[in-house]
């Protein structure tokens, strides 16, 4: 089968590759979509984390936001996944350890992310190999364009869900990128009233537009104004800033990652008896992601601006776009293009 292989930095082709083969509690799904994010583009690049660690290495087959259906199971997997349309977790935990046991498997100590750490390949490609326990089921309702959506809509809605009931609540989101501008939809259908600070103006009309109370620079914001602030920006300053404008008693949601690192006075956090909660992953609430999907409250099309071939996966990852591209930050691919 063809897939995108990352063979060093800055360095991509589509290769054919073995064809996956379904082990033990495991299923191959055929790829309708899949989504490229900064985790991709810094595994071209060669400054992923995982990568400059070790934890990850080349060659590389990038992948984590996909949609499809199961084309064949493994043994111990029930027949009815056959030709179902599922999306899948990037975290798989080992199944046995502490964490794992109390559904954390987004933070195993030994777990692999598809596509990202530890060598389990990913879904740019015609199949993906992936745990049955892994799969959330699509329904109808939810397009494949949105079924790769999922992954990164699991973090925004984290960040708002894991937060309690913020109807009426001040809501502040810093970032208006994907998982941005996803958690300020979150928020909306929350019934938050929800701001959304930062510096791409593409970003900020897309947030406009999705019935948030106000967009702008994030030196707008109001100091402790809002209940919950949710950081997906990569600016190293934002933390403290966050902490500035978090009301006392609120809380903040760190999701984005700087190139260097943020400083912070924890005094702000404790005179203002604030939580702070930092977030890597959007799996425990995948299943409620779907389900904002299905029934419309969340809709997240507008934000994909193009779906391309395979054969134009490493353009997309060396910053290609296309002419025609609509407004959405993410692309995808249709690995059967």
């Amino acid at each position: 089968m063809r897939a995108l292989v990352l063979t060093g930095p800055d360095a991509a082709e589509v290769q054919r590759v073995p064809v996956p083969e379904a082990g033990p509690g495991q299923v191959v799904v055929d790829v309708h979509r899949v989504g490229v994010c900064g985790t991709d583009v810094a595994s071209y690049r060669g400054t992923m984390p995982h990568l400059v660690s070790g934890a990850a290495w080349y060659p590389l087959r990038p992948g984590h936001e996909w949609a499809g259906t199961v084309a064949s199971i493994g043994d111990g997997v029930g027949p009815e996944w056959l030709g179902r349309r599922v999306t899948g977790d990037t975290m798989l935990g080992c199944g046995h350890c502490d964490r794992c046991r109390r559904g954390l498997q987004h933070v195993c100590a030994h777990r692999y992310e598809v596509g990202v750490l530890g060598g389990w390949d990913g879904a740019v490609a015609e199949q993906v190999l992936v745990p049955a326990s892994s799969l959330q089921r699509l329904p109808d309702r939810v397009s494949d364009t949105a079924g790769a959506m999922v992954e990164p809509a699991g973090n925004a809605a984290r960040a708002v869900l894991s937060s309690g009931d913020l109807t009426g609540a001040r809501v502040a989101v810093v970032g208006p990128g994907t998982i941005g501008l996803l958690a300020a939809a979150f928020a909306v259908a929350g019934g938050a009233e929800v701001h959304v600070f930062g510096r791409s103006s593409a970003g900020l009309r897309l947030a406009a537009g999705l019935g948030v109370a106000s967009t702008g620079g994030l030196a707008h914001a109001q100091d402790s104004a809002y209940q919950l602030v949710v950081d997906t920006s990569s600016g190293p300053e934002v933390p403290a800033r966050a902490l500035e404008i978090v009301e006392p008693g609120g809380t903040v949601v760190l999701i984005g990652l700087s190139g260097s690192p943020s400083t912070v006075d924890t005094r702000e956090a404790v005179f203002k008896d604030v939580t702070v909660r930092g977030q890597l992953s959007g799996s425990p609430v995948m299943a409620r992601t779907v389900a904002a999907f299905a029934d419309g409250s969340v809709d997240p099309e507008p934000l994909v601006g193009a779906t391309v071939p395979l054969d134009r996966a490493a353009d997309v990852l060396a910053g290609w776009r296309p002419d025609d591209a609509g407004a959405g930050p993410k692309i995808h691919i249709d690995p059967r293009r």
